[in-house]
C-alpha cells in the first residue's frame, strides 16, 4: 500500500497566509471603488448569489455562497426586500421555508454593479497575472474549494 506524502506544515501555512493576504489586499482595493454607492459589497454578494440561479433559493442555500451568518443574512434579506431588490415567497414544498429571488430592480442593480466589479477584478488580476497564471489560479482555487 502506498504511503501518503508527508505534508509540509510550514509550506502549507505560508501558502494559506499568501492566499489570505492576497484576498485582504484585493478586498481593500475593491471596497474603495466607486461602484458601491447604492449597495454594499456584502449586499452585492447576496444579489450575485441569487443571480447565478434561475430558480428562487432557500436562505440556507444562499448562505452557502456568502460570508454571513444565518442571522446576519436574514437581516440583510429584510433590508434588501424593503428596498425592493429581493422578493420573498413561500416555499410550496415546505410551508415553514421562504424562497428568495431577485426583483427586476435587484437584477438590474446586480448587473450594473457586476459589470463595474468585473472590470475592476480583471484590471487587478490582469495587472499581476498573465493568462496562464489566471488559469492556474482558477484551477487551484477550484481544487481547494472542492470543485475540481
Amino acid at each position: 500500500m502506498e504511503q501518503p506524502a508527508r505534508i509540509d506544515v510550514r509550506l502549507a501555512n505560508e501558502a494559506w497566509e499568501a492566499v489570505m493576504s492576497a484576498h485582504s489586499k484585493l478586498m481593500q482595493v475593491f471596497a474603495a471603488e466607486q461602484m458601491w454607492s447604492e449597495i454594499s459589497m456584502r449586499e452585492y454578494d447576496v444579489l450575485y448569489t441569487l443571480s447565478k440561479h434561475a430558480e428562487p433559493m432557500r436562505i440556507c442555500d444562499v448562505q452557502e455562497g456568502v460570508l454571513l451568518s444565518q442571522p446576519a443574512l436574514s437581516r440583510m434579506v429584510e433590508r434588501l426586500a424593503g428596498r425592493d431588490l429581493v422578493a420573498r415567497e413561500p416555499d410550496p414544498d415546505d410551508g415553514r421555508a421562504v424562497l428568495l429571488r431577485l426583483t427586476e430592480a435587484g437584477a438590474a442593480l446586480q448587473q450594473q454593479v457586476g459589470r463595474a466589479h468585473a472590470k475592476s477584478v480583471a484590471r487587478q488580476l490582469g495587472s499581476a497575472l498573465g493568462p496562464d497564471e489566471m488559469q492556474d489560479l482558477r484551477r487551484l482555487a477550484s481544487k481547494l474549494g472542492g470543485r475540481a
